[in-house]
């Protein structure tokens, strides 16, 4: 029988995002589509990048909500820059006014650049890498660690406030402690948020939140060409569907996965 609850998940334009809200969907769970399109996040002007890649990456998460809509489910799309604090709570607000309150939030939302302490102009895939500079450091910070973090606040304080006893929070990672060569604030940004999720398994536990975080492998969003699959091959390193890591998030978000909070979970 499906659900009447809510999903918040970022970045649901395109990859990840969009397969995870379709599969939450799929489970009955109303889905608010949040996306921004940015010509300068994700690398897009890289003319290394595949065309369809950035096309992807610059559409709107209209088509992702109209084909769940189609498919008999709910959910809206709103485009909102998480680099601005003052979009965290907006995104709450239209999400219970059109879908009610939300239950189950996705910081999938990236502000991704490559950019390394080298002086090398590319990286190992051939795609352009700058120095880290303050601009690197805030873009990624700023949607990647900030973000999250005020979207993991406004979800604990909504739930809180109207007594609520359920709830799920599934971040996304990469590189995290270990470091990650080539995408240096990328790797910071998201050690520090899997630092905020792992904290909110704790402190939230009591009002029946559980909170994770992802580790996907390499995932073919539709950035990938032969040379980077080439060389992730060589490596031993699997490459994944968008559908494959959404299913994951979507056993995270479920009553099935209530024993399941304060972990990265490396898919392999």
């Amino acid at each position: 029988m499906p659900d009447a609850r809510v999903a918040l998940v970022t970045g649901a334009n395109h990859g990840i995002g969009a397969a995870t809200a379709k599969a939450l969907a799929a489970r009955g769970t109303g889905v608010l589509c949040a996306y921004f399109r940015h010509e300068h996040l994700g690398g897009l002007q890289d003319p290394a990048l595949p065309a369809a890649y950035r096309a992807t990456r610059m559409a709107r998460a209209d088509n992702v909500a109209q084909s769940i809509r189609a498919a008999g489910g709910r959910a809206t799309a709103l485009e909102a820059d998480l680099s601005d604090p003052a979009s965290v709570p907006h995104l709450f607000d239209v999400a219970e006014a059109e879908l009610g309150p939300v239950s189950i939030l996705v910081n999938n939302a990236s502000g991704w650049v490559a950019d390394s302490f080298a002086p090398d102009t590319t990286n190992r895939f051939g795609l352009a890498q700058a120095p880290v500079s303050a601009q690197t450091v805030d873009q990624v910070f700023g949607v990647d660690a900030r973000a999250a973090a005020l979207l993991i606040a406004e979800f604990a304080r909504r739930l809180v406030d109207r007594g609520g006893e359920w709830g799920r929070i599934i971040g996304l990672t990469s590189g995290e402690a270990n470091g990650f060569p080539e995408e240096i604030s990328y790797g910071a940004a998201k050690a520090a948020q899997v630092n905020f999720t792992l904290g909110a398994a704790t402190e939230l536990a009591r009002f029946g939140v559980t909170a994770n975080v992802v580790h996907p492998p390499m995932t073919d969003t539709g950035w990938i060409n032969q040379r980077t699959a080439s060389a992730a091959q060589s490596a031993g390193h699997r490459i994944a569907t968008p559908r494959q890591v959404a299913d994951v998030i979507a056993y995270l978000a479920s009553d099935a996965a209530e024993l399941v909070t304060g972990n990265v979970i490396r898919l392999r």
